[in-house]
């Protein structure tokens, strides 16, 4: 089989190599990949490491879509045949994940374990949920991160409710999950982005309004579309001095749900609104498996579609890269056949 490997840190790394298709162990299942989808994290751990202690040669990625084609000794999850998908945190099955004060939890795949972005990998059938059954792989590969993350957030902690305003920050993955949920829950949802071309495209999913943040103070823009109330929940995609604008921009007593680090790791923000508007602010560590299961069946049950930006084969893993490093509408999935 094909699998990618990182031999160490930095994108000259990064090699496609053939080697044996793995044995499942007891209590483990061989899945056949058929679609993986990239996250913003998976450059970051490719060109900086993160500080992980990365196993090389290390396979990148987390999030799989694929087809159970051999069980180990001991499997009552699965069957042959079965379609599933990871769980970006291994053994967080429900509640808090495993880990201190000290030392917080970030034991993922494709980061402190080995990734997915192989032909077959094979795991315990613990790291898998069953897959929906109304998208093709490559929408189904979306949901382990960006679509758990969101869901996470509005759902799960939200809740988000009808007549609610939700604000999300550009149109990657997450934020367009965030648009979709938030619609489906009955919320206006403002889009803030760059580009015309992906704020059109927004509404067309359903955002209520979108702003130019390079064409207007995208605060000012919040306080003039509802009448200085503010917004209710914020999925906060930026970071670093960015949260301050959206602690700016949230209503009294609204939420504020910590995800993205475009604009570094470290937040900042100004103390008088914080304590005078008693916002909530929640960092988002993706979810649970409990939650993934949930999505899975709200997708099926909703008819859920998420928004793929392009689909590349495994042997363009490079050229995907690029292009989630350029900016996506939506996710990029890698696909193998």
């Amino acid at each position: 089989m094909k699998r990618w490997e990182l031999d160490a840190v930095g994108r000259d790394g990064l090699h496609l190599r053939t080697v044996a298709v793995p044995e499942p162990k007891p209590g483990e299942v061989l899945v056949k990949v058929a679609a993986v989808s990239l996250n913003y994290r998976d450059l970051l751990v490719l060109e900086s490491g993160m500080g992980l202690p990365l196993a090389f040669p290390f396979t990148p990625g987390s999030d799989l879509a694929g087809v159970v084609t051999a069980v180990g000794a001991g499997v009552t999850r699965f069957a042959v045949g079965e379609k599933v998908l990871s769980t970006f945190s291994p053994g967080r099955l429900d509640g808090p994940a495993l880990g201190t004060a000290r030392a917080p939890p970030y034991k993922t795949l494709g980061g402190a374990y080995p990734g997915v972005l192989a032909e077959y990998v094979a795991f315990p059938e613990d790291w898998f949920v069953k897959a929906p059954a109304t998208l093709d792989a490559g929408e189904a590969s979306t949901l382990p991160c960006a679509g758990l993350t969101a869901w996470t957030a509005l759902i799960e902690y939200g809740p988000v409710r009808p007549g609610q305003t939700v604000l999300v920050q550009g149109t990657g993955g997450v934020a367009l999950f965030g648009l979709q949920l938030a619609r489906a829950q009955g919320a206006d949802v403002i889009v803030t982005s760059g580009s015309d071309e992906k704020l059109a495209r927004a509404k067309a999913l359903g955002a209520t309004h979108g702003i130019h943040r390079e064409r207007e103070d995208w605060v000012e823009a919040v306080y003039r579309l509802t009448a200085d109330r503010g917004v209710d929940h914020i999925l906060e995609l930026a970071g670093g001095t960015n949260l301050g604008r959206s602690i700016e921009a949230v209503a009294l007593h609204g939420t504020i749900s910590v995800i993205g680090v475009f604009e570094g790791f470290t937040v900042t923000g100004p103390s008088g609104p914080l304590l005078l508007k008693e916002p909530t602010i929640r960092g988002i560590n993706v979810g649970t498996r409990r939650s993934l299961e949930s999505l899975v069946r709200a997708v099926d049950a909703t008819g859920l579609k998420p928004v793929i930006d392009a689909r590349y084969p495994l042997e363009a893993l490079p050229a995907a890269l690029e292009h989630l490093r350029k900016g996506a509408f939506g996710k990029i999935v890698v696909e193998s056949h």
